[in-house]
């Protein structure tokens, strides 16, 4: 298990809030937040690391999207 940093588009609320609109891979591809689920500070028990856990929505599937006050990134399965 691990981690993969990626660039995220994010809206900013007036109240500071950072709400991801889309998670963009090294590569290119761009996924949409279909729907942000939860949001929550918490580990990431999978990756290792510590930050604002956002369960989303993309493409029907859950995933756990993490901003860890730096970085965003998800975790993956790819060693």
């Amino acid at each position: 298990m691990g981690k993969v940093f990626v660039d995220a588009i994010v809206k900013f609320t007036k109240d500071g809030d950072k709400i991801p609109l889309e998670i963009v891979w090294d590569d290119g591809r761009k996924f949409e937040v279909d729907r942000v689920l939860d949001i929550t500070k918490a580990a990431s028990l999978k990756a290792g690391g510590r930050g604002i856990r956002y369960k989303c929505r993309v493409r029907g599937k859950e995933i756990d999207l993490f901003f860890d006050d730096e970085k965003w990134f998800v975790e993956t399965t790819i060693k």
